[in-house]
């Protein structure tokens, strides 16, 4: 998002925040958010009427209860009040703004139980294996297959082994894409949770596991360096051979041995 977008996303997540001052309601305001920017995806003349700055915001927000009042719960209700209120730089970046309070609010809902942690850990994991089962990828990719029978194959495949606020956000990155690759949304879902807790991701990149010891003195280290809690997504890679990379972001922190021999290869065939 840019401009006048990034401005009201600011202010429809302090809403956001504020509406879920009960934990117990954030599941609900997930589930119902998803549900708005699925509306806004269908309906691309709402989507401008809602979103048009020339327009009264009074009359949009009078439009926004005339359609969810009976359909979602008040507190809900005053997060789109919120994000209808707001000037969007483009009318996409209304359904992209609900997307994300709806993805915030299932990470509220997991922090709420002390389950915000597993949940940032089990859609990289999930992402991961989509990534490398290709029959999988496919089923859940398949824009032809019903709705129902992803869900089905998702409960059959995760119920009870993740966190339900994982399953939902797994569920619904599969069932709409919204013209992403399931990787990619389960990232994206992935760094929002980092970002709720105001935390950043940093991919590891090792030859081996990491003891509890070495994570933990990594986090230290990396937190010390961002002045930011960090979260560890950790990817096995022989090709590392030994040592470890790590991204954050943009930045790109190489120690591997294996980096070391490309270069040095490199540096020989020049």
């Amino acid at each position: 998002m840019q401009g006048a977008s990034r401005a009201a996303m600011a202010a429809a997540r302090d809403s956001l925040a504020a509406a879920l001052a009960d934990p117990s309601a954030a599941a609900a305001s997930g589930n119902e958010l998803f549900a708005v920017t699925e509306l806004l995806d269908r309906e691309p003349g709402l989507r401008r009427a809602l979103s048009d700055p020339a327009s009264a915001a009074s009359a949009r927000t009078g439009l926004a209860g005339v359609l969810l009042a009976d359909r979602v719960s008040p507190a809900t209700l005053d997060v789109v009040t919120t994000l209808v209120t707001q000037r969007w730089s483009a009318p996409a970046d209304l359904p992209d703004a609900a997307e994300q309070l709806a993805v915030l609010a299932e990470c509220a809902a997991a922090d709420g139980e002390g389950q915000l942690d597993n949940l940032e850990d089990e859609l990289f994991r999930f992402g991961r294996i989509v990534g490398t089962e290709p029959a999988l990828r496919s089923a859940l990719a398949d824009q032809e297959a019903p709705a129902e029978a992803k869900r089905g194959l998702l409960a059959t495949l995760l119920a009870g082994k993740v966190t339900p606020a994982a399953l939902r956000l797994i569920t619904q990155a599969a069932v709409h894409p919204r013209g992403r690759s399931l990787e990619a949304s389960l990232a994206e879902y992935a760094r929002l949770a980092a970002d709720w807790r105001q935390r950043l991701i940093a991919f590891v990149r090792a030859a081996t596991e990491l003891t509890a010891s070495e994570r933990a003195r990594l986090v230290t280290a990396l937190s010390a360096i961002y002045r930011r809690d960090v979260h560890l997504n950790l990817v096995i890679d022989p090709a590392v051979v030994g040592g470890m990379s790590v991204q954050i972001g943009d930045e790109f922190l190489d120690g591997s041995v294996g980096s070391r021999l490309a270069q040095l290869r490199r540096r020989l065939a020049a």
